[in-house]
């Protein structure tokens, strides 16, 4: 005799049942979506969420400070928390070494806040955000030299040149200008290291317009005696010799211990430059 369908199915309806129970359980997320994370600054005024911001910048726990600052500045956009908040987000992109999202964040508070007693602040940490720091004092070699980018030196300096002209009484002031200095004497630095290489492969036109730049748009740099050097040995190579003679002069009134004025540099053509970066 046969068996009661219903009996039979009636425990594989169950066993479906549960599989399909316990997968809702565990897999609950994948059909109700992520739990929402919990926002623990629910109900907190202004001044304790700026607060834990200032706390996280203290532990350098910079991601959690721009959460807060962030969630402050949404919440509270009119109060007086919400543009220190801005001021704090440019200083925590910062400190995390983003310059895109420091540079983003100073223009931002510039446009908004162009007359605000703390606007050279902005001005100066923008200007940070692309300076290629390796110390003020710091003797580099060739190849850090060549590692330097150009590009965003020279965009650090006209920040920089920015804020000098229009906060001349900034507290920044003095340590903007001893970083321009600095910018100056990289950029002349990196266009030599330049001039050196196309001498050293007898390209001695393209070297003399490394070092002409340097004489005109560095006129103040520590590279202007390399400069002159370069430019007299381009002109000699390339036969040149009033104009040689007349850089010589140059040279000798300025630098008057210069080993090509002193006559201690050999005749070797190639020795000129090796002299020159056994100076470095």
């Amino acid at each position: 005799m046969l068996a009661n369908p219903v009996k039979r199915i009636l425990p594989l309806i169950q066993s479906l049942f549960l599989a399909l129970f316990f997968g809702l359980m565990l897999n609950g997320c994948a059909i109700f979506g992520a739990p929402t994370e919990l926002d623990e600054t629910k109900g907190w005024q202004a001044d304790k969420i700026y607060d834990a911001g200032e706390s996280s910048m203290i532990d350098k726990d910079y991601d959690k400070a721009l959460k807060y600052f962030q969630i402050l500045e949404s919440r509270f956009p009119h109060g007086k928390y919400a543009t220190q908040a801005q001021l704090e987000i440019i200083y925590a992109n910062y400190k995390k070494s983003d310059p895109v999202s420091t540079i983003a964040a100073a223009d931002r508070f510039i446009k908004l806040h162009p007359n605000h007693p703390n606007i050279d602040y902005a001005y100066y940490l923008k200007a940070l955000a692309t300076f290629n720091e390796r110390g003020i004092i710091e003797k580099a070699t060739a190849q850090e030299i060549s590692d330097r980018d150009p590009k965003s030196l020279k965009q650090s300096f006209a920040a920089l040149k920015e804020l000098t002209e229009r906060f001349p009484k900034s507290r920044y002031y003095k340590d903007a200008t001893q970083r321009m200095v600095y910018l100056v004497n990289t950029l002349s630095q990196h266009e030599m290291h330049v001039a050196r290489y196309y001498m050293k492969r007898q390209a001695y036109l393209a070297a003399l317009n490394r070092a002409k730049y340097v004489l005109e748009y560095y006129p103040n740099s520590i590279s202007v005696e390399e400069a002159l050097v370069v430019s007299i040995s381009a002109y000699d190579y390339m036969d040149l010799q009033d104009l040689k003679e007349d850089t010589l002069r140059v040279l000798k009134t300025n630098y008057p211990q210069n080993p090509m004025v002193t006559g201690k540099v050999s005749e070797d053509e190639k020795v000129w430059w090796k002299f020159w970066e056994s100076l470095y």
